[in-house]
C-alpha cells in the first residue's frame, strides 16, 4: 500500500493537529505542514507511525508529568462557504424532488 507523505497532505490541504495523550493536559497544537516538509523532506510519511516519535508535549514536560504518547487528528479541507459538492447538489435536488412529488407537485 502506498504511503501517504507530507507532500500529499499539503496538496490535499489537510490540517493535522498533534494532541497530548495525558488526561491532565490534552493540549492540541495545529501542525505547520510546510515547516515539517522543510525539516523532514516532502517524502516523509504523514501517518501516525511516521510522526509519533517526533513530538513530546512541552506542557507535560514542564510540569514534570510522565510522558504519554501523542496522537494526531487529520481534518480534510472544507469547501468554501456557500460552495457545495456535486454530490450534495444532486442529493439536495433528489430530496426536493421527493418532497415535491409526495405533495403532488410533480409527476412520477
Amino acid at each position: 500500500m502506498p504511503r501517504k507523505t507530507l507532500a500529499d497532505t499539503l496538496a490535499a490541504r489537510e490540517t493535522i493537529y498533534v494532541n497530548c495523550g495525558h488526561p491532565m493536559c490534552c493540549k492540541s497544537t495545529k501542525l505547520n505542514i510546510q515547516a515539517l516538509i522543510d525539516r523532514l523532506g516532502r517524502d516523509h510519511g504523514s501517518m501516525h507511525d511516521d510522526l509519533v516519535g517526533l513530538f513530546v508535549c512541552s506542557n507535560c514536560k514542564a510540569a514534570g508529568r510522565d510522558r504519554r504518547q501523542v496522537f494526531f487528528t487529520c481534518i480534510p479541507e472544507r469547501p468554501a462557504a456557500g460552495a457545495q459538492s456535486r454530490l450534495e447538489a444532486n442529493f439536495r435536488f433528489a430530496l426536493e424532488g421527493e418532497i415535491l412529488a409526495s405533495k403532488g407537485y410533480m409527476h412520477q
